[in-house]
């Protein structure tokens, strides 16, 4: 069995651009980042287990139907499967991780594994796969990089994380081998607390302008 790439989410993170990395700690902060990222049409969340609120805010996240809630740092099959019974749409991990691929292309969930090798992108096409994820994007090179690996993989399409920022991002936005860039830089719980949400929602309302002008 393939990844089935026609699903709806390839698409729409494709428009979207964006995908905030979101690690959880405060679980009162959700319902302000969840109007922030409704009031400026980014209707993603990955939020890492990379805390022990992972699956909470997960679930509460889900709970209004209004955002597109995935699971980032998913590094075993518990992980993936306790993540989609908490209402996550999507499953990010940080390495190819078969058990998980396996799971997520039987219950036609979108799986974005983690790659950065030509034998790491290789992997994942074996599954289908066209759209990976490119961790630690900075670390591995960058557009530099991805502009490379697009050439004997030109069927497939990059969603960097790692060092990008609102500085280069749009360097990475703009390139037709990337689907989306992720990061914490797009909004996260320390800017949510800083001002109650202010400074994040002008962050990201900043970022969302440049990628639509």
């Amino acid at each position: 069995m393939l990844a089935n790439m026609e699903h709806e989410i390839y698409r729409q993170i494709e428009e979207t651009k964006l995908l905030p990395l979101y690690t959880a700690t405060d679980l009162s902060c959700l319902d302000r980042l969840e109007e922030i990222l409704v009031k400026n049409e980014v209707r993603f969340i990955e939020v890492t287990f990379r805390s022990n609120l992972a699956l909470d805010a997960m679930k509460k996240l889900a709970q209004s139907g209004e955002l597109i809630v995935g699971a980032g740092t998913v590094r075993t099959l518990k992980e993936a499967k306790d993540a989609v019974e908490n209402g996550a749409k999507f499953i990010v991990s940080p390495a190819i991780v078969p058990d998980v691929i396996e799971y997520c292309i039987k219950n036609d969930i979108p799986v974005f594994p983690g790659t950065a090798t030509p034998g790491d992108i290789q992997r994942a096409t074996e599954y289908g796969i066209k759209v990976v994820k490119f961790f630690p994007a900075d670390i591995y090179g960058g557009l530099k990089a991805i502009n490379a690996l697009s050439g004997p993989f030109y069927d497939v399409k990059f969603l960097p994380t790692g060092g990008i920022n609102e500085d280069n991002f749009m360097e990475y936005v703009q390139n037709d081998h990337i689907v989306a860039v992720g990061g914490s830089f797009i909004i996260s719980e320390s800017a949510i607390q800083k001002d109650d949400g202010e400074t994040a929602d002008k962050t990201l309302k900043s970022l969302v302008d440049k990628i639509r002008a």
